[in-house]
């Protein structure tokens, strides 16, 4: 194989991993951005239900069930 040869498929590698580097990279961020917004929306979630079982809260762990 010639030094010509060489050069052109090393240059062809090297664009083909520059161009799957970038395109993982632009998956990484998407999914990044997904994660930090899956966390936003549940920590709203949570704040939510925390609010939500205080409005329902029993007073007493030994309460019997309605049905009693």
């Amino acid at each position: 194989m010639s030094l010509e040869a060489r050069v052109t498929e090393l240059e062809s590698r090297l664009a083909f991993q520059d161009d799957t580097l970038q395109t993982l990279n632009d998956v990484l961020v998407e999914q990044q951005r997904l994660v930090d917004r899956l966390q936003l929306q549940m920590a709203a979630l949570i704040k939510r239900h925390e609010e939500m079982q205080g409005q329902f809260q029993i007073e007493g762990e030994d309460v019997p069930p309605p049905h009693y």
